[in-house]
């Protein structure tokens, strides 16, 4: 049974919103309304529904409704709905024009001056709330150049002029400033220092009043707050320096257009020139290679993503935007789903959880699926067998003492069987660790080693160590089936000083798709670098050899060596009577770009 043009009528207006008591708004659906009723004079044609501000400059927007079995894509339905957006256009300069029949949208923008009507085709496939309309308008695109900038001048100020010497300290008084203007702190210059923290606290406090009955580990980040102290706290141009900063970022992130850059990631490319690598042993992961692995595990809006070592957030960040881009964008009422629900994060660090908080609160939620748990113990595998994981993104702590492969075998036996589980480790993590055959041989055991992907050889430069993508499926044992390898060799990043590596000339994007293109169809047309690896053999990429090459002074040293072994004579003392005499004893000629050596008789 097909519902009927008035049903959907009914239900797109609640959708939308039309049935709200906006002020300075005339809105709402009906049949015998006419656009000269609504005040266009003279017009007597009927919109099915209307969003009009009083302000002509402000977005209107007019819809269309059908019954389900209608084809909106027809050219008769299209030319109507253009005909309508037209008639609000003459008083309106941006009209948005949706034709709907319950089923599925199309969605119109029209500017006035441009004449030209622009089908979005990348919009949202089921029907919103008027603001997620009026927001397609409201371009602002990141300048990620000018963050990395105001970070720098931001850590600089809060190292030297207010004498914090605790890389994590600074990075979490940015952080809940942060948070603390996004959710509407009163942050202006000429504040003195006690009142912008007072600010900054009780902003903090209030936003997770309703989230704290959730998780009251929450707390934790604004006790973390409360604890760090400044050496100096009356360099009043410092303090305005320091608002003023924080609410250009703030602006920044608050961006529609927000691609998912991890807010702390950056924090940490800046402030790590004074620190590589984090007390707890994680290295944390550069923007590209989130998207990267995102991708490659077939990440989608549908999924409930786990980091159980979440560091900062930079994996959960990153699958929050593209999966809500994937939904059509912040607006919809799917973005605020995947936001509570379908994000998951572990860490065991108490300052960087409140990072990672914080980092989340920027981005207005998924703070309520972070815990501060040890991915080691059973309480962890607990916790995480009962979310429903569907797809795992992780670059887990190297180092053995922090339990690295305890951690990635603890993850992969707690997931659904089938899950595909993409980790960062050293090249070699599993064959070394592994040669007690307590991990390495237990993970293949128990899970599928499918693809192992070597990243370039400085992507964590100063850390001194390279790494390889592992992708696991979860709870099927390998049972002797071969791994594909590739290797990444170049990024295209370059090194910008005290900001680290950056994709400056924008080559990473061609490289991922690439990459990704060719993973999955089992090819390396370009770089050649795929091979099958056998997991009885290796469990790592295997970089080629140097072909063995042999030179005629080769054969002629060993020959001599030898010589002067059977005669008992000093290799040294003859080659520094020879260097003598040669240096000091001998005659030097030239004859027809001919060098000469004379020794004495």
């Amino acid at each position: 049974m097909y519902l009927t043009e008035d049903e959907i009528r009914d239900n797109a207006k609640v959708i939308l919103g039309f049935d709200e008591k906006d002020l300075g708004v005339k809105q709402g659906t009906g049949q015998i309304t006419t656009f000269n009723q609504l005040g266009f004079k003279g017009v007597s044609d009927k919109p099915d529904g209307w969003y009009l501000p009083n302000d002509k400059q402000d977005i209107a927007i007019i819809l269309e409704t059908k019954s389900e079995k209608e084809d909106i894509f027809s050219e008769k339905h299209y030319a109507e709905l253009v005909k309508n957006v037209e008639i609000a256009a003459q008083q309106y300069k941006c009209v948005v024009g949706i034709l709907y029949n319950g089923t599925d949208v199309r969605v119109i923008k029209y500017i006035k001056g441009s004449g030209q009507y622009e089908e979005i085709a990348d919009v949202a496939k089921t029907l919103q709330n008027k603001r997620y309309y009026i927001a397609l308008f409201k371009e602002n695109r990141i300048n990620k150049q000018l963050i990395y900038s105001l970070t720098k001048k931001i850590n600089d100020c809060l190292h030297v002029q207010f004498g914090i010497k605790n890389l994590y300290h600074r990075m979490i008084i940015t952080a809940c400033a942060l948070v603390a203007k996004r959710y509407g702190a009163m942050l202006e210059k000429g504040m003195e220092y006690s009142l912008m923290t007072s600010s900054i606290l009780n902003t903090l406090s209030k936003s997770l009043e309703k989230d704290r009955k959730q998780n009251l580990k929450l707390d934790l980040l604004v006790e973390v707050y409360s604890e760090i102290k400044m050496n100096m706290t009356n360099n009043q141009e410092a303090i305005d320096n320091f608002i003023t900063w924080v609410s250009e970022i703030s602006d920044c992130v608050n961006s529609d257009y927000w691609n998912g850059e991890d807010v702390m990631g950056i924090f940490f490319n800046e402030f790590n020139r004074y620190k590589k690598k984090s007390e707890s042993g994680q290295v944390f992961t550069p923007d590209h290679i989130t998207s990267f692995m995102y991708r490659l595990i077939e990440v989608n809006q549908h999924d409930r993503v786990l980091d159980a070592t979440c560091g900062s957030g930079a994996f959960l960040v990153k699958a929050m935007c593209n999966m809500v881009k994937e939904a059509g964008g912040v607006n919809t009422s799917e973005a605020m789903v995947i936001k509570s629900s379908q994000l998951f994060g572990i860490e065991f660090d108490r300052e960087i959880f409140a990072l990672a908080c914080a980092n989340m609160l920027i981005h207005k939620d998924g703070k309520t699926n972070l815990e501060q748990l040890d991915t080691r113990t059973e309480e962890a595998c607990e916790w995480i067998k009962g979310k429903k994981i569907t797809k795992v993104l992780m670059n887990p702590p190297y180092e053995r003492k922090y339990g690295c492969l305890k951690i990635v075998e603890n993850v992969l036996k707690s997931v659904p069987i089938g899950t595909k589980c993409a980790f960062i480790l050293p090249d070699k993590k599993l064959e070394k660790d592994g040669a007690d055959k307590k991990y390495g041989n237990k993970l293949l055991k128990n899970n599928t080693l499918t693809t192992i992907i070597k990243l370039p050889e400085n992507l964590f430069f100063g850390v001194g160590v390279t790494t390889s993508i592992f992708v696991f499926e979860a709870g099927k044992p390998q049972n002797g089936r071969n791994i594909i390898g590739y290797y990444i060799e170049e990024d295209g990043l370059e090194t910008v000083k005290n900001q680290g590596r950056q994709d400056i000339k924008d080559r990473w994007q061609e490289k991922e798709d690439y990459w990704i293109t060719a993973i999955r169809d089992g090819e390396d047309n370009l770089y050649n670098t795929r091979q099958i690896i056998n997991p009885l053999e290796h469990i790592s990429y295997q970089m080629p050899t140097a072909p063995f090459e042999i030179f005629e002074e080769d054969f002629i040293k060993t020959m001599m060596d030898y010589e002067m072994f059977q005669r008992g004579i000093d290799v040294k003392e003859f080659n520094e009577k020879v260097m003598k005499s040669v240096l000091y004893s001998s005659t030097i000629k030239e004859n027809d770009d001919v060098v000469v050596i004379e020794f004495p008789k």
